[in-house]
Formats: C-alpha cells, structure tokens, sequence
C-alpha cells in the first residue's frame, strides 16, 4: 500500500475565516429519498444507493446517542457488579442520576445524549436478574442460589458452567425457557417504549447476539425502528454462531412487519473472522451472502470501551495516527490473547477489501457506515473522559480501574487499564424521532465519534468550486449538487475530478481541532492502495515539502489533568479536489477530524488519587471523529449497480 502525505486544497478555511460556512443554528440540509428496487429477500430494507434528493425536508440538526449498553439485565454485566436496569439507563441518558454499583455513590453523565437503545444480551436475556426476584419462576431455578451467592467463588463458577452452554445445541433448557425469557423480553421492549419522547429522547428496542466462535468477536446489536412487529424472543447463539442465521431472523421479523438492522461490533477482537473475504474454505463469498450482508448491516462500531478499529499500524504503517486506542485482545477470560489477524477486523481494510471484490466483477459487501457507541455493561455510556465510570460494575472506582478490580488477576487488570471511553454515534436528521433517525442511518448519514461531540459535516460532487462554503445555504446546495457521507458518487461526464466540501466544528464544550484529513482508498492494477491528505491545519500550519505536518502542540498537565485551548482552531473548513482521480478505477473517501491532545480518562482517575498518571498507559490522547465514506463506482459499473437495485 502507498501512503501520499498533502493535498490538492481549492480553499481552506480556518477558524475566524468561515462563519458563514457552519452557524450557530446549524446548517440546513436535505434528507436523501431512494427509490429503488428492493433487494430479493428484504423487501421493507431501501437501497442507500443516492439517486433522486428531497430538499423539502431538511436534515437540520445532529443527534448524538449509543445503541450498544448493557445493563444487569446481561448475564456477564450481573456477574460483574451491575444491578442497572433498562430504565435505569435510559434515565441515565437524559441526565439523571443512577446508583452506582456496590454502593459507590452516583452515575450521571453531564450533557444528556439525543438517543439510546438498550441492548442485553440475547442468551438467557435477564433471567439472572430476574433470580434476584422471589416472585420470579428464574428464582426457583437450581443455579440461582449459586449465582446469586456472596461467595464470590461459588458465583462465578457457576457463571463458567453457563457460559459453557453458550453454543449451539448446548443451552440450559431451564435458563432459556421461553415460559421465564418471553416477558422479560416484553419488559425490554415495553421499557423503550415507555422512555420514549419525540423529538426529544428516542430510544430504540434492541438486543446483542454474542457469537463468540473461539473467543472471537462476531457481535451485533439488533436494532428495531418500533416495537411494531418484534418477534417474540430474541435470536441468541444458542441457536446460531452464524450471522447468516440471525440475517435469517431478521427476514422472520420483517415479515411479521418489523423494521429491522443490525450493527456489526467493533472487529479489532474477531482476529479477521468479522471482514471475511473468502468462505472458511477459502471459496469466494456467496451472492446470497453478499446480498443478505449489504442488506442488514448498514454501520459498523468503529470506536467503543474496547478501542477503535479503524486500522492498526501493522495494516497502514504510514498512518502515523493509526495507533489510536487499540485494543488488541481475543474475548477470552483467563488468558490474554491477542488476535493474530489484523486483516478482516479494521473497516480501512474491509474498504478496500470490499473494492478489490468490486474491481472483480463481485458486488462490494463492505459498504457500510461509521458510528462510534459504548459496549458499556452498567447503563452508563462512559463517553466523557472526565467522567469516566468504566465498563462492569466492578470497576467502579478510579482505585479499582488504575490498579486492577482483581487482586493478583494482572491479566484482567491490564485489559482493563486499556479500554477505552465510550464512542459515539452522530447522526444527521431532521428531527429526533425514531422514523427520522433510523432513516438516516439507514443511508449511513453518520459518523463516530471517540466521545467527543464534535460536528462534521462532508460532501461529495462534481461542480463545487472554492466559492460553494460561503453561500449561507451551502449545505442545502451541496445535497442538490453532491451526495453526503454514506452516499455514492454517481460517474461525472467530461473528464471531472471530484470535489469534496469539509466542515468541523469543535464540541462547544471540549478542545479545538488539530486537523482535517482525507483517507482516500482505490485498487489500482489489482493492487491496493490508500492515501491521507492533510486538507486543513490549524494554527496557520502547512504541509511540508518532505509532506509532514508539524504537530499541534500538546497543553496537557499531567499533575493537573487539565489542558487549555490556547492551541487549535474552534473551526476547520476546505474544498479538496482528488487530482490524481482516475474514473475507471473503484474508490472510497472518508474524513477523520483529530482534536488536540486531551487528558485520557485515565490521566483524571490518576489526579482524582492524588497520583502521577501511569507509566503503561498514554497521559492523553487526541479525540477524533470519523466519517462514513463516500463511494466513488465506475460509470458503467455504477450504472449496472442501480439498475440491479443495490450496492
């Protein structure tokens, strides 16, 4: 792969030199209609191919919110310390506070979030809970003594026995007895519906199916628009290890008429498996496959408590940002193994990956989305660095996350050291409804975040010229003319290059931004290639002749775990022109946004002991924000794609 530093920039617009360009009402802009044939199978899912704009309804505002929390409702967050419930999270989301666990005061986030979905695991969904219930049937159960036991020991042995039973055709009857499991799913569904407040907190009916083959990560987070139509119970491995099957379910469902997707899991702990390319035959991906995949799994969890998996530095070595928080471990409980395939489980590289199939004549399972989200076992998303509360219940102390919630288990302890904060999922919408947001992620009019708040806001098109930010209705202009992040580029005529419109403005209560870059990814003469330009730099800064950018600067003070804005600009804007664009060759782009440094999460747990920030772990870190692409197919390819009905 080749990595090309600079740009080709038509305007660059730095902080004090584009007020027209983002406003403080934000930008108006218009929310993409599809018309096209369904693909065969799916019938209620819309392509998200652009074809035809809806400027009468505009896409005004960005909604941030997690679809990935876990609550004691989870067999694994219970065993761990949690006693939230579903509700209890969704309080938390609308700025209440909730009891922390093990009696160590309070959570409660400081800047409400727009939308949340609860999503406990599906396997023996709440049962655990529900043994703490005498009226409950789960608490006549023989385990429940066991696993609700102050003996630490006996409890997670018998935690060990039921996850032994996680595989298909090895569950408890007892655990999974429909006659236990259906009303606590009715709870779950009942309990988004009653939270649920148009056009101001939208929550979402939601479950995770956890395969986990070899302790990889295969996870997704199901996600129903309504409660219209849910089925009964949730798809769980007990069932199927095999996305295939719970795309299956999710047809069931559809046909029940449910509105349904489902987001794949951060893939940097599947060791490959979750971006395959070939069958574990090494035989080409089926069509059927292919199709179901495209259909069902618009967006992919890029950052989360678990790191992010953008792209490792072992897969774009010129990337010199690549590093971001990884979390480089398999699921496995006792042993801290790392996963030995990098290929398969980074979005960069299922890009590409995704083109290379293209360029074969193979349709492009890999167009999916970005969103950032939590993974957060004790309802509370820790998506503030300042505020962090940790994954499980047991961390609930800075005392326990620094030094370990596990005497002598270094092991656990460092994994836990190394999350993360929770990442967010930015959502371009006209209004907080469930309708409106489902729709826009449906077209992937979105992008992750590591936590930060910032708004992004990126265009594709063919006519835009260096003048386009300084119309006061640009954005709107830039729907009619070009296609947003997640959309294709339809093939120009006449020989143009493609002309991309940026705009970033920091979160109004967090740090300026460093920098706007463009990841461009295309094959070329069977090869892969990728590239990362530099198109606007704060603090008057310029790419250099060698094609280096001289850092930001870092204002952290470690003893303190405060840092200032002196550095940065509140407000980044460019028009970037791909001159080395080639139309006969497939390409995608997106855009990462980087902040400059901040104190890490751990770096205040550190002050909040009166300590020095550990050694082994990074004093700060640069919050970022990554956009979905923008995909660029060849005119007749294109063409071939729309009339087909699909990706």
């Amino acid at each position: 792969m080749r990595h090309i530093s600079g740009a080709c920039l038509l305007a660059l617009g730095l902080a004090g030199c584009g007020e027209q360009v983002a406003n403080e009402k934000q930008q108006a802009a218009a929310e993409a209609v599809v018309e096209q044939p369904a693909a065969s199978g799916h019938s209620n899912i819309p392509s998200s191919t652009n074809v035809t704009v809806d400027t009468s309804d505009l896409a005004e505002n960005v909604y941030f919110g997690n679809f990935h929390v876990h609550t004691s409702y989870s067999f694994d967050a219970l065993t761990n310390g949690a006693n939230t419930t579903p509700a209890d999270a969704y309080r938390w989301a609308k700025g209440e506070a909730i009891p922390a666990a093990a009696a160590a005061g309070v959570m409660q986030i400081k800047r409400p979030l727009d939308f949340y979905a609860v999503s406990d695991h599906s396997e023996y969904l709440g049962v655990f809970k529900k043994m703490q219930d005498p009226e409950n049937p789960a608490s006549k159960l023989p385990i429940a003594k066991e696993i609700l036991s102050t003996d630490k020991k006996v409890a997670f042995d018998a935690y060990a026995r039921v996850l032994d039973t996680m595989t298909p055709g090895m569950e408890d009857p007892a655990l999974a007895d429909p006659a236990i499991m259906k009303p606590i799913w009715q709870e779950v569904v009942r309990t988004a519906d009653e939270y649920y407040e148009p056009g101001k907190f939208t929550t979402f009916p939601a479950f995770e199916w956890t395969s986990t083959p070899a302790m990889r990560n295969l996870h997704r987070v199901v996600v129903f628009e309504t409660s219209v139509g849910v089925p009964e119970l949730p798809f769980s491995t007990n069932e199927s290890e095999d996305p295939q099957d719970l795309w299956k379910y999710m047809d069931r469902a559809r046909a029940n008429g449910a509105t349904v997707l489902a987001i794949t899991h951060n893939g940097n702990a599947s060791d490959g498996l979750m971006f395959p390319t070939a069958t574990a035959d090494g035989e080409p991906l089926s069509a059927e496959y292919i199709e179901a995949r495209i259909a069902n799994e618009p967006l992919y969890e890029v950052s989360q408590i678990k790191g992010s998996s953008e792209t490792h530095p072992s897969l774009s070595p010129n990337d010199e940002f690549a590093g971001f928080e990884l979390w480089d471990y398999l699921l496995a409980a006792s042993v801290a193994a790392v996963p030995e395939h990098k290929k398969g489980g980074y979005a960069r590289q299922a890009y590409l990956d995704g083109l290379s199939m293209a360029v074969e004549g193979r349709p492009n399972p890999y167009k999916f989305g970005l969103i950032g989200d939590s993974d957060t076992h004790n309802a509370a998303a820790s998506v503030e660095e300042d505020n962090h509360t940790g994954k499980f219940g047991f961390e609930n102390t800075p005392k326990k996350r620094l030094d370990g919630p596990l005497p002598g288990d270094e092991v656990n302890n460092r994994r836990v050291r190394e999350f993360s904060s929770g990442g967010l999922a930015a959502v371009w919408a006209p209004e907080n409804t469930r309708e409106a947001i489902y729709a826009a992620l449906m077209r992937k009019e979105t992008y992750a975040t590591s936590g930060t708040r910032m708004k992004l806001r990126f265009f594709g098109g063919w006519n835009f010229n260096e003048n386009s930010p300084n119309n006061s209705d640009w954005v709107a202009q830039a729907y009619r003319d070009g296609v947003p992040m997640g959309g294709d580029l339809p093939a120009s005529e006449g020989g143009k290059k493609p002309v991309f419109l940026i705009s970033a403005m920091k979160d109004s209560a967090g740090a300026n931004l460093d920098r706007i870059q463009v990841v461009k990814g295309w094959v070329e003469n069977g090869e892969q290639h990728e590239a990362i330009f530099d198109v606007a730099l704060s603090d008057g800064r310029s790419v250099g002749d060698d094609g280096k950018v001289p850092p930001v600067g870092n204002t952290v003070d470690p003893d303190t775990a405060t840092y200032t804005n002196d550095i940065g600009d509140s407000q980044l804007t460019a028009v970037w022109r791909d001159d080395s664009f080639k139309p006969d060759q497939y390409a995608f782009y997106y855009v990462r946004v980087l902040e400059i440094p901040t104190p890490r999460w751990s770096t205040y747990d550190a002050k909040a002991l009166g300590r020095k920030p550990r050694e082994d772990l990074p004093v700060s870190i640069q919050e970022r924000a990554w956009s979905s692409p923008i995909w660029y197919t060849p005119e007749s390819k294109y063409f071939a794609e729309v009339s087909a009905g699909g990706e």
